[in-house]
């Protein structure tokens, strides 16, 4: 029997009548552009997490952009990202007309620190995009002491707690996917900007819908970006279930360690914050091991192998093999588990099972 990496239809199973209700409810309203849904679960979006504006958007890609956009990011700027990340994390900000400077990760957590960020500040930089990689959050309090605005990429990390708040109510300015496999998902494209200046907030409403309030008067260039009705129906339904899959996640991965997982390979940083929406350990023996994995009809995937430092279409900012050792190491070790609200006890014994038995087999030759 086969394992994904995630599997989306379980948790979703007992929410179908409520889901069905919610989307009939939206189809007879026929509004589908910015209507009472997307009013709707921003509302419930804000309170859930702590702060007072959540605009939704298009998708988390353009949730980066419109961000900067609204910070007042443009030409001649520098923003620090870090190169473990996704992809869009970095292509923002050319978007934008301003330079990213990557920057160095934390081996243990996958995410950007003060420490890190401090090493890649310019006198141009304007804004430092904190990733909470895999679901982990980064220290967005100590980063913002270096001076420089944070915006949050909380697109892994919807519903993450921290001492000092929700993740997405943590900096100036906040970022979501909606994703259909992110820990918060839809059933196609969405996102979300989140932040507590009111200033921000208005530049992005307008920028989301060609820099106007009312479409009569256009005040800024901007995009059309658009959470739409059907989405944002479904994500009022979800959004009540967040904090639960996310505690079923963080008991699969303590789960993950009991089963002695940890004795064979490095396991995820297990903060309070963490909602591992990828259940990512480390290995110098990753290749033998997901070899073993895939064979086994166990999903496996290994995420940033070519960081975004070395990406093809990146190469323009001049950045050489071995620049950023600790991102480089982590893209040569890291490797997913199955991982998602509800899996089972058996599934995860079967992983850790062959994870063990690959282990030994290298030890032994």
């Amino acid at each position: 029997m086969t394992v994904p990496l995630f599997d989306l239809s379980t948790p979703l199973a007992p929410l179908r009548e409520a889901l069905h209700a919610k989307l009939a409810e939206t189809f007879d309203a026929g509004a589908y552009i910015l209507g009472p849904e997307v009013a709707g679960f921003e509302r419930d979006f804000a309170a859930f997490l702590g702060t007072p504006h959540v605009v939704g958007v298009a998708n988390g890609t353009d949730a980066l952009v419109l961000a900067l956009r609204a910070l007042g990011i443009g030409p001649g700027d520098d923003v620090v990202v870090p190169s473990f990340t996704f992809y869009a994390s970095a292509e923002a900000v050319p978007l934008t007309g301003a330079r990213p400077v990557f920057c160095d990760v934390d081996p243990h957590t996958f995410c950007v620190t003060a420490d890190t960020v401090r090493a890649a500040l310019t006198p141009a930089t304007k804004a430092v995009i904190a990733v909470h990689l895999f679901g982990n959050v980064a220290p967005v309090r100590e980063i913002e002491a270096l001076g420089v605005p944070v915006v949050e990429d909380a697109a892994q990390a919807a519903g993450s707690r921290t001492a000092a708040g929700r993740a997405g109510a943590l900096g100036t300015v906040a970022c979501f996917s909606f994703f259909p496999s992110k820990n918060l998902g839809g059933f196609g494209d969405g996102g979300a900007v989140a932040s507590a200046d009111d200033e921000i907030a208005d530049r992005v409403r307008m920028l989301r819908f060609h820099g106007s309030r009312d479409k009569k008067d256009f005040h800024l260039i901007g995009f059309n970006s658009r959470l739409d009705e059907v989405q944002a129906a479904a994500l009022r339904v979800f959004l009540p279930q967040l904090d639960g899959w996310n505690r079923a996640r963080r008991e699969a991965a303590a789960r993950y360690a009991a089963l002695g997982l940890g004795e064979v390979c490095e396991l995820p940083a297990a903060d309070g914050g963490h909602v591992y929406h990828m259940y990512v350990v480390r290995s110098p023996e990753r290749d033998r091991i997901a070899e073993a994995l895939t064979a086994a009809g166990i999903s496996c995937p290994s995420y940033y192998v070519t960081p975004l430092h070395l990406q093809p279409a990146l190469r323009f900012l001049g950045w050489e093999p071995g620049s950023l050792p600790e991102t480089e190491r982590a893209a040569s070790e890291n490797l997913a588990l199955p991982m998602w609200a509800g899996i089972a006890e058996q599934t995860q014994e079967r992983v850790v099972s062959v994870v063990r038995d690959s282990v030994a087999v290298g030890a032994a030759r």
